[in-house]
């Protein structure tokens, strides 16, 4: 291999992707949009913590082979190193998520350190010629662009796990953090002694993370190419326990977002965590795994964060362990102890659009809207193309009662973004709320066949919201003919549903746009029945506001008005607000009523901020 090292070199170009993006996300949103988000960038700086000195955020590695093809190596490498530093819990260390919109060798450190909020930079490169493998890497303090630590080794494609644990220990060193014996062993574990199988476990790690991607067209078969690459590596050794483990977080994945949702996916997932634990009890990314075939694949909350604690032990700086905790006590109604998770979870990851979301979310389920669109807009800021960003974003403003502004946000969102439908079905509610119906309908003629209800990845089918842009327009057969296509559907996803209460809930709501009252009281009430509040208050609270939603239709007003209540009472404010009882076309069945009013009055005018 030809004598390449890294050296910091002046007047290069800094890539800077994430404050690029930052940039073009503030130019589309102008200045009023502009202000809650600076507002709190400014309060966040004003009152910044101190950087620790022992924290390191390691930037993605260059690939300096000839063969472009290995950049899944150099990834892998990256986040292997990455991976056992994040092991070490005297140091704080950035997540991936946060660094991958870098570019390798960027100029301006000191600005990078302070986005990250770390002391210390982990550079490197990585050149791949068959078996034989050189890896450049060079820690830099970032307020004074100086080197701490740098080496080079060259070493057979056999030997690479050496590398990973020498590394992690150097920059251990370097920083000054004392290892406890535990976690001198955990770095120096090796997963596997097969080349073959490992190098195809990094392939099937790159294709994991597309799943993700929002350029990613076909979810379902990058999985497909991850999972045959995860069992190949377990062919290659059957004694993998981390890709057992991945192939099971894999498996949870795509049962849970929809791409599988079958119940062989699911237990698929079950099987490779069991797997992972038999062959590795202590692997954390295993007790991780189990975590979530528990959380997505049976809604228990209670063993799942039992998994999730006994990986946090071993994962001290995982972000993703963190976001874990805090989304499954969101869904336990405990949202008040998921924020300062979410927000915890930043430290470690402070460029994750998704965690800014997450909080933002968590925030309008407690009708904090304006501290909820603070946050959105911090989403949006950090990746222009989070799609879902720009939906939850205006789903809140429109249920604050702020619709011109939910309108001025979704006609920011890139055209080429509308993950399964995910963008017109937010549209589509928008323009119902503003009793739009031909507009509403028109949005629908360009939405696909299915769409993401946004709740529980569910995809439901588009006919069902089209018979009621139909029905509020006034063209009763057309709408009949689209409620009858809906439950059609739907009755046939029911005999085969992971979800049975959400596709009853839905049903419940064509039957209702087909005047059949009994049928839709009945699935509307047995959605409610297995997943109530109790058990899950996201999904369980989406139920029961469509359950009202029936029952103020068909004039069983008592009851529609009880669960109103209900759902005032509880974090539910993604779904229902005050604004939103005063002005969305659903409950016009109920305004002459004197108890409704009364709710109304009491909870007082739109102006009061914060209250239902």
């Amino acid at each position: 291999l030809p004598n390449e090292s890294i050296r910091r070199q002046t007047g290069r170009k800094i890539v800077g992707i994430t404050l690029a993006l930052a940039l073009v996300a503030l130019g589309m949103f102008g200045l009023r949009w502009l202000q809650p988000m600076a507002t709190r960038e400014t309060k966040s700086s004003a009152t910044a913590s101190p950087i620790l000195e022992k924290s390191v955020a390691v930037l993605p590695f260059e690939n300096l082979s000839e063969d472009k093809n290995n950049a899944y190596f150099v990834d892998g490498m990256q986040d292997e190193i990455l991976t056992r530093l994040a092991k070490i819990s005297a140091l704080k260390v950035i997540s991936r998520t946060s660094t991958m919109r870098y570019a390798s060798h960027p100029e301006d450190l000191r600005k990078i350190g302070q986005q990250l909020g770390v002391a210390s930079i982990l550079e490197g490169s990585v050149q791949r010629v068959g078996g034989a493998v050189r890896i450049n890497v060079q820690l830099i303090d970032a307020a004074k662009d100086r080197h701490l630590w740098a080496e080079t080794y060259d070493r057979d494609i056999k030997d690479i796990f050496s590398v990973q644990s020498e590394v992690a220990q150097a920059v251990a060193d370097a920083l000054k953090a004392q290892l406890l014996p535990v976690e001198s062993a955990r770095i120096a574990t090796v997963p596997t002694k097969n080349p073959q199988a490992y190098d195809r476990f990094l392939q099937a790690e790159y294709f994991l993370k597309q799943i993700y991607w929002t350029n990613t067209k076909d979810p379902g078969a990058v999985a497909r190419r991850a999972e045959g690459l995860y069992q190949s590596a377990i062919a290659d050794d059957p004694n993998f326990a981390l890709a057992y483990a991945q192939l099971s977080y894999l498996k949870a994945t795509v049962y849970w977002f929809g791409i599988d949702p079958s119940a062989p996916a699911i237990a698929a997932a079950r099987s490779a965590a069991e797997e992972a634990l038999t062959l590795q009890p202590d692997l954390p990314e295993a007790h991780l795994a189990m975590g979530y075939v528990h959380y997505w694949g049976q809604r228990n909350y209670d063993a799942a964060l039992a998994e999730f604690a006994l990986a946090r032990a071993s994962l001290p700086n995982d972000a993703n362990v963190l976001k874990a905790i805090a989304r499954v006590h969101r869904r336990q109604g405990n949202l008040l102890q998921a924020i300062p998770e979410f927000e915890q979870a930043t430290t470690l990851d402070p460029r994750d659009t998704d965690l800014a979301r997450e909080i933002g979310v968590t925030l309008a389920c407690l009708r904090r809207y304006a501290k909820a669109d603070a946050a959105f807009a911090r989403s949006i800021a950090l990746a222009p193309d989070n799609a879902y960003a720009y939906v939850y974003r205006a789903g809140a403003l429109q249920l604050s009662g702020d619709f011109a502004g939910a309108v001025q946000v979704l006609a920011a969102v890139p055209a080429e973004l509308d993950p399964q439908g995910a963008v017109s079905l937010q549209r589509f509610y928008l323009a119902m709320a503003m009793r739009q119906p031909e507009a509403a309908v028109a949005v629908l003629a360009k939405a696909p066949a299915w769409l993401n209800d946004g709740t529980d990845g569910l995809m439901m089918p588009t006919a069902l919201w089209r018979g009621q842009a139909l029905a509020q327009k006034g063209a009763a057969e057309p709408a009949r003919a689209s409620f009858l296509e809906a439950a059609q559907a739907l009755e046939e996803k029911l005999r085969e549903a992971r979800e049975p209460a959400g596709i009853e809930s839905y049903l419940a709501l064509a039957y209702a746009g087909l005047g059949q009252k009994d049928a839709a009281l009945r699935s509307a009430r047995r959605a409610t029945e297995l997943l109530p509040m109790s058990q899950d208050v996201l999904g369980g609270a989406w139920y029961l506001f469509q359950l009202a939603e029936v029952e103020a239709q068909f004039g069983e007003t008592a009851s529609a008005i009880d669960h109103i209540e209900q759902l005032l009472a509880a974090p539910a404010g993604f779904y229902i607000s005050g604004a939103s009882l005063r002005t969305d076309p659903v409950w016009d069945p109920l305004r002459q009523d004197s108890r409704f009013q009364a709710l109304l009055q009491q909870i007082g005018s739109p102006a009061t901020g914060n209250k239902p």
